[in-house]
């Protein structure tokens, strides 16, 4: 995990971390809202076909669950960058 901290595609990185951890607390902020940006606009061209979306979806869950993961091992101490 700690190779993909550098890359600019990664949604977890020192920019987004700053703009996290700096925003007010009604502020909401989600890293991997481009994934889910592009799953939505797949079911707006396929007509709501899930089906035709699946890998967008794969990815949106793959995003978030690296981001939940890198969350819990930052606020137990360990550093991802």
């Amino acid at each position: 995990m700690a190779s993909r901290a550098n890359n600019e595609d990664d949604p977890w990185n020192r920019e987004t971390k700053q703009k996290f951890e700096g925003k007010d607390r009604s502020v909401f902020l989600d890293p991997c809202q481009e994934v889910a940006a592009r799953s939505i606009r797949c079911l707006h061209r396929n007509g709501g076909d899930r089906s035709m979306c699946s890998d967008f979806f794969q990815a949106y869950r793959d995003c978030k669950k690296d981001w939940i993961e890198r969350r819990k091992t930052e606020k137990r101490g360990g550093s991802i960058f």
